[in-house]
């Protein structure tokens, strides 16, 4: 079986930039499906603490995932515009089937 590179990254909004935050990533979110790399790109919202985001995100593999990493819509979107926004930020790279059931 295919193994892929699964990023998980829980994003933290400040209280008073979470819409922000929320509108932001779906913006992000459709740049990196383009991503030849890509294989999927989900965003949720915590339910008991909307301020919560969580991204997991399928890549074919690592280089792909570095390479969405140095794409110019990560960095206008995602360093320039989002994470100044954020209170924390967390990334977890993982190997795996990839699959979404």
């Amino acid at each position: 079986m295919t193994q892929h590179y699964i990023a998980v990254a829980t994003y933290t909004a400040k209280p008073d930039a979470t819409e922000q935050v929320a509108l932001l990533l779906p913006q992000l979110a459709a740049a990196s499906r383009a991503e030849e790399g890509n294989i999927s790109y989900s965003v949720a919202r915590d339910l008991e603490h909307p301020n919560v985001f969580t991204i997991v995100e399928v890549y074919q593999d690592a280089d792909a995932f570095t390479a969405h990493r140095e794409s110019a819509h990560f960095a206008s979107i995602g360093k320039m515009q989002i994470i100044p926004l954020l209170e924390s930020r967390v990334v977890v790279g993982y190997e795996g089937d990839g699959v979404i059931a």
